[in-house]
């Protein structure tokens, strides 16, 4: 990609939205110190390859080959940067049928990936197909309300995960959607579901006290709003329900969000809640901007691979 389509690409960022209660114009007048880029994808089914110039309003979109060059040059732009991915690796193409999640686990891994937490569709060969497809998988399972412990990934997932990124201390956790319902019990086993706001405020206790986190990020496979059932929990829900969340990255849903919605938590403090549809097509992008202080504000956008 020339170096100027790509500026223009990802010039169309929100405004800097303001996080933790500090008035936007006092920072703007501050010394931006440290930037924090978050990179994420959801839902992306095994849609290894590219979209062929036949395939409708997805005509020669995505691909793991231009993700990759994205997160490149995201990277090179910012060495302060967190791969991450909400869920649902796992079918859409014969690439899952034939490979069983071994191709996708690998690709991850040769774009190092920092995290993801744990889709439905990522049960769909049980979790003993699950189990057998993490070795090829370099980067960790973030799940905090799935309760594995008579099953088979008993341990080989963790509730929540710190980065420190320039003196930044990172806490990411994850959250998982019930499963009962939309994944035979034969499939998910004994695996239990706890409440997600429940954990979430556990995690966010754990994470602002114990770990001294300045960032907090929840992974979700909640879906993003149920306009038909709206007491379902959601990341809308979610957001509302608890603090000291500062970025909820969605998925299940498939929402396509250009960018970041603005919710507002428990205590009247915004979050960040994103999603960027499905099948790789999109790229999400936010920027945490941190001064001298550790306050912190965000500009965020969806990137077109």
């Amino acid at each position: 990609m020339k170096r100027r389509d790509f500026l223009q690409q990802t010039a169309a960022s929100s405004a800097l939205i303001t996080l933790g209660g500090l008035g936007l114009s006092s920072f703007t007048e501050a010394k931006k110190n440290t930037k924090i880029t978050i990179l994420h994808t959801n839902d992306v089914h095994s849609h290894i390859d590219a979209f062929g110039p036949e395939d409708g309003r997805n005509a020669n979109k995505g691909g793991v080959a231009r993700r990759a060059t994205l997160i490149d040059n995201y990277r090179n732009e910012n060495p302060n940067t967190l791969l991450l991915d909400a869920g649902d690796i796992f079918q859409g193409t014969p690439y899952f049928n034939y490979y069983g999640g071994e191709l996708e686990f690998k690709l991850m891994s040769k774009l190092k990936y920092d995290a993801s937490t744990i889709g439905n569709h990522d049960f769909d060969n049980g979790v003993d197909g699950l189990f057998a497809q993490l070795p090829h998988a370099k980067f960790d399972f973030i799940c905090a309300n799935y309760d594995f412990t008579n099953t088979v990934l008993d341990t080989h997932t963790k509730p929540y995960k710190t980065f420190l990124k320039q003196g930044i201390k990172i806490g990411v956790f994850g959250l998982g959607i019930e499963l009962n319902g939309l994944v035979a019990p034969n499939l998910y086993k004994e695996t239990k579901y706890l409440d997600p706001i429940e954990i979430a405020q556990d995690m966010t206790r754990i994470l602002k006290e114990n770990e001294k986190c300045d960032l907090i990020i929840c992974l979700s496979h909640l879906g993003y709003h149920y306009k038909n059932n709206p007491n379902k929990i959601s990341d809308l829900k979610l957001a509302e329900a608890t603090q000291n969340i500062d970025l909820i990255i969605g998925g299940h849903t498939h929402t396509f969000l250009p960018k970041p919605t603005i919710a507002k938590n428990a205590i009247d403090k915004n979050v960040l809640v994103n999603q960027v549809g499905c099948y790789g097509l999109y790229l999400g992008k936010i920027d945490f901007y941190f001064d001298s202080n550790n306050n912190k504000t965000a500009n965020g956008a969806s990137i077109l691979v």
